[in-house]
């Protein structure tokens, strides 16, 4: 199936299982950036990656399993607040989280990588090593990237800024008075108001609703951003619709939702507000709550740094440990996998995903 009809059959599968709440117009939006470059299709495609990898790499599916993320890419990490109030940095997305092979997870993350970037940048050869020996590193000693004390890399890096702070809150505010002088309030259904009340410190407060367009592949799911004010200051939650996972969707194993059980692994610091009910994820949103995407940063080129990507296959590997102790499989796995292995793997499946992008594009003129 070509990637044209392959996308309109995922459509009215998305469609289904939303019960028809399909938003329509941040679908069009999702198809505008496929078209950007072979990086964004990746990032919205995670559905066509599930049904086609193992075809395109058929020797992966021999690798053992995990509860993997499965939508991994290089903007597929960000920063939190755990239960201590520590800064937390490393994938923060679980949507696609399913049992599948663990070098899924790691050839997807430097297919990613290397789609993202330029001559002048990394050599892929560079990008295989980095994330490989950051994985390795992480199955011998995994745990979460804490960056109160340490990491200050990391924290140097993605801590925001006064400035970055002064406008993310400006941006909320300004849609509020929006929503404020188009006397148009909308409010999600009863179940979403149900959830984002569990959210809140205290159920006195009262938030305010609008629809929010964010993300690149979950595009047409709905999203609900709840703004209020408690004891002084602002807070704001977001409400996500779920749908099951790519890999299920593909695979048909029928597994529920995992995103709860891989955000809460034993190497994780999880994030208190995060929580999926149902098919609903809620979240805090901060400016230290967030994604951290190439468009926030003025230097995109510090996602494809030598340290970083060492730093996201270490994260990797904590995450693949969390759920079920596999290290042993994992380890002789690993080292039983030459390196030229990896990056001949990775190089096919970054032609696979060009050649679709060229595809798509062709076909939307």
């Amino acid at each position: 199936m070509g990637i044209r009809a392959a996308n309109r059959d995922y459509e009215r599968w998305l469609a289904a299982q939303l019960g028809g709440d399909v938003v329509a117009d941040d679908l069009g939006k999702k198809q505008k950036k496929m078209c950007d470059s072979a990086f964004a299709f990746l990032r919205a495609t995670y559905w066509r990656w599930a049904e086609t990898i193992l075809d395109v790499c058929p020797d992966l599916a021999n690798a053992p399993a995990v509860l993997a993320v499965g939508d991994i890419h290089l903007e597929n990490f960000g920063t939190w607040r755990d239960q201590e109030g520590r800064l937390i940095w490393g994938v923060n997305d679980y949507d696609e989280a399913a049992e599948m092979p663990y070098m899924l997870d790691l050839v997807r993350l430097a297919t990613s990588a290397a789609l993202a970037t330029t001559q002048n940048q990394l050599s892929l050869k560079a990008i295989c090593v980095n994330i490989l020996e950051g994985y390795e590193h992480g199955l011998e000693a995994p745990e979460a990237f804490v960056l109160d004390r340490q990491h200050m890399w990391l924290r140097t890096r993605f801590v925001v800024g006064e400035a970055e702070r002064a406008m993310f809150w400006q941006k909320i505010e300004n849609q509020y008075h929006d929503l404020l002088a188009k006397k148009k309030a909308e409010q999600p259904p009863a179940r979403w108001l149900k959830l984002f009340a569990t959210t809140l410190p205290e159920p006195s407060i009262t938030l305010a609703y609008w629809r929010r367009t964010a993300g690149t592949g979950s595009l047409g799911r709905p999203r609900w951003l709840g703004y209020g004010t408690w004891r002084g200051g602002p807070l704001l939650r977001e409400g996500k619709a779920l749908v099951p996972s790519g890999w299920t969707r593909a695979h048909g194993d029928g597994a529920r939702l995992r995103l709860n059980d891989i955000a809460l692994g034993k190497y994780r610091a999880p994030d208190p507000w995060y929580a999926a009910s149902g098919n609903l994820l809620m979240r805090r949103l901060s400016p230290n709550n967030r994604k951290i995407d190439v468009e926030d940063r003025r230097d995109a080129a510090r996602l494809l740094h030598p340290d970083l990507l060492w730093a996201m296959g270490r994260d990797l590997a904590a995450v693949h440990l969390g759920v079920r102790d596999s290290r042993d499989a994992l380890r002789k796995d690993v080292e039983k996998r030459k390196r030229r292995w990896f990056r001949t793997h990775v190089e096919t499946a970054m032609e696979f995903v060009a050649r679709e992008y060229a595809e798509w594009k062709k076909s939307a003129k």
